[in-house]
């Protein structure tokens, strides 16, 4: 792994820094790029609440080999992560890789590893177009996400995903305040619950809503009908104002429980974080920058071996908190 970050540190040069912690101090502001926007802060306090959180350290039990998989949408997994919806390789990420090399690895790599990677969208077209070819290769095996658009381009977005073989869509409603979309004149907007149950019920498949920070709207969400919730503020990338997601996820988690698959970003860089906000509510977690970084410096190995390592902190911070299993997390881990 040392390898292939370095090897992302040569091809990233002026895009990302591909720093040992991954905070978003060296790049603030830095957007197109990998940073956060203007001050950087909503990018930093999602590392550093999530830091701020301590796990209660047990080992007087019998836990010596934990199982991570657990199950979403009906299928089961190897663990409870999913490789975040990220694209723009040639103007966020130094355009040494192809965008259809970086998707197919991200696709590829969480396929053989048995979770689920999801793919992005944006301007050229090129970008939500390589994400659906490489889900179709993977026999639908990803979750393609489509920005909120106006009705005509979201629309015909939403039938071409089904045509990829996935069951599941996302909308990326965080993207709603991306500044560079609007520059390059393709507005994205926010939508009012009408008219997101009417894009739900469109879509015909399985739809997760990436974006929510507050409970009120988490409940909006469900009321819409949507199969799945990301509690995210976009990486710190459209609003240099909101807490950290760890912040909100429990009061999120208590109005949402039972009612929708509950994921979150922001953040998440090792096997403790994943606990931890597994530990805070969530039934998942998403993964975005260091799976760029693994697919830039490594393609499909760097991603494969970015996911063992995952694993195998996971399972030893699951070891060192007494929890045999993924149901068996909850908040008497945290400290």
């Amino acid at each position: 792994m040392k390898e292939i970050r370095e090897n992302a540190r040569k091809l990233m040069k002026g895009f990302c820094r591909v720093c040992p912690v991954c905070d978003g101090l060296a790049c603030r502001g830095e957007v197109p790029g990998m940073g956060g926007l203007g001050t950087g802060n909503a990018f930093t306090i999602n590392l550093e609440k999530l830091a701020s959180i301590h796990l209660n350290m047990r080992l007087i039990h019998s836990v010596s080999d934990p199982d991570t998989s657990t199950t979403f949408f009906g299928t089961r997994f190897a663990l409870p992560i999913f490789a975040a919806p990220i694209g723009g390789v040639s103007f966020n990420m130094g355009g040494k890789i192809s965008e259809e090399e970086y998707i197919d690895a991200i696709i590829s790599g969480c396929k053989a590893r048995n979770i689920m990677g999801c793919t992005g969208d944006g301007v050229p077209e090129f970008i939500h177009l390589t994400g659906f070819n490489a889900i179709k290769k993977s026999a639908g095996h990803g979750i393609p996400f489509i920005k909120p658009w106006e009705d005509q381009e979201l629309y015909e977005k939403l039938d071409a995903a089904k045509e990829t073989g996935t069951s599941i869509v996302g909308m990326d409603i965080d993207a709603a305040g991306l500044i560079t979309l609007r520059k390059m004149g393709r507005p994205v907007s926010p939508k009012p619950l009408e008219k997101l149950t009417e894009i739900v019920k469109k879509s015909g498949l399985r739809f997760i809503l990436k974006g929510i920070m507050t409970p009120d709207e988490a409940l909006m969400a469900i009321d819409a009908g949507v199969d799945g919730i990301v509690v995210s503020n976009h990486g710190g990338r459209v609003f240099d104002c909101t807490p950290a997601t760890a912040q909100v996820l429990p009061d999120i988690a208590a109005v949402t429980r039972e009612k929708t698959t509950l994921l979150v970003d922001g953040g998440i860089r090792n096997g403790s974080d994943i606990l931890k906000m597994l530990a805070l509510g969530a039934d998942g977690v998403m993964i975005g920058r260091p799976f760029s970084i693994a697919a830039i410096g490594g393609l499909q190995n760097g991603v494969e071996k970015y996911i063992s390592i995952l694993k195998e902190e996971l399972k030893q911070a699951m070891v060192l908190t007494g929890t045999g299993s993924i149901t068996e997390i909850g908040p008497r881990l945290l400290f």
